[in-house]
């Protein structure tokens, strides 16, 4: 499967493009087969550079660099995974083994992304009116941090309720929730 570099993936600060695996790998992934909703590594790379163009992604990153957090040309990638992409963990501030780190982590980009929007919602066939956007975010961050295997149902229940407030309040470096 196509996707950002993942756990494990050595990513160099002087990587300065996007690029698509090379042909042995893509052979491996060929191999492996692909079911329909998969994307190629061409295609992940191609959508990779195109969300480093968009006005939010650019926003972000400046003041990301703004705030002393550079994000080095190479930190996103199209790499051939055995499972889905994700973050590598040893890059970052977050301590995903920590169900109240990857909640707030869920929690923000939930709220802050469009991702829990009236119309996303209608999408999924989601027809609330009033007090969807709050209810949308709180579940898509518990789905999230149930996947993680070091946080029980109970433990990605509480960590969600203990953090809610103070990660869904929020919105830095936005002024507001876009």
């Amino acid at each position: 499967m196509a996707a950002a570099a993942g756990e494990g993936d050595s990513v160099a600060p002087e990587t300065t493009r996007v690029e698509a695996a090379s042909e042995p790998q893509r052979r491996v992934a060929t191999r492996q087969g692909f079911s329909p909703g998969h994307m190629s590594l061409e295609n992940c790379a191609y959508g990779i550079a195109k969300a480093l163009k968009n006005p939010t992604v650019r926003f972000l990153k400046e003041r990301m660099e703004k705030d002393g957090c550079p994000m080095w040309p190479g930190l996103m990638r199209a790499a051939f995974c055995s499972s889905s992409g994700g973050y590598a963990s040893n890059h970052g501030n977050v301590d995903w083994n920590n169900c109240a780190h990857h909640a707030c982590s869920e929690i923000r980009a939930n709220h802050l992304s469009g991702n829990c929007h009236f119309k996303q919602e209608l999408l999924r066939g989601i027809m609330k009116i009033r007090g969807h956007e709050p209810e949308c975010v709180k579940r898509r961050a518990l789905l999230s941090v149930n996947l993680n295997p070091n946080c029980s149902e109970k433990a990605s229940e509480d960590a969600v309720k203990a953090v809610w407030d103070i990660c869904y309040n929020d919105t830095r470096p936005f002024d507001k929730a876009p």
